[in-house]
């Protein structure tokens, strides 16, 4: 459910009001753990934080357009999703998670590369969603970008 919203508040108000609750808690957390340097913005039709062209002027090798995308948060059909990338770029961050989530949560893991999928609300870890947004900052994270994903 890729939504058309221009800004976070425009996408959160078109939110059903059970994900409504659990999409702003998840973007408090965001924005209370992210290090400095990441951005807030709408990317891909979701929430989105990135480091910005300021921090990093190459952007996503994908699009060089758009900043450079580390993590995401959509309400999708059936679930709430969360996109991680440096999940999916460094085995010891993946690793990790896999081994705390069920501290934190009842839910079997539902996990992709780099998508976590929640289909109850409340079995969102989301203090363990912090401590991942934590660990990274935006020059750790365009380094293992550059040496997970670009070819040298």
């Amino acid at each position: 459910m890729k939504s058309e919203a221009k800004t976070t508040e425009q996408y959160i108000s078109e939110l059903p009001e059970d994900r409504k609750v659990a999409i702003e808690k998840l973007r408090n957390i965001s924005l209370k753990n992210l290090p400095n340097g990441f951005k807030e913005v709408i990317s891909y039709g979701m929430l989105g934080y990135v480091v910005p062209h300021e921090i990093y002027p190459k952007g996503y090798h994908c699009t060089p357009q758009l900043p450079l995308p580390f993590f995401n948060i959509a309400s999708q059909k059936n679930s709430i999703n969360i996109y991680h990338m440096a999940l999916y770029a460094d085995s010891n961050l993946y690793n990790w998670f896999v081994e705390e989530y069920p501290k934190h949560s009842t839910a079997k893991l539902d996990m992709g590369k780099g998508c976590i999928r929640f289909k109850k609300i409340e079995a969102i870890p989301f203090e363990l969603i912090g401590e991942l947004l934590s660990k990274i900052n935006p020059q750790q994270w365009v380094e293992m970008y550059e040496n997970a994903f670009i070819k040298k």
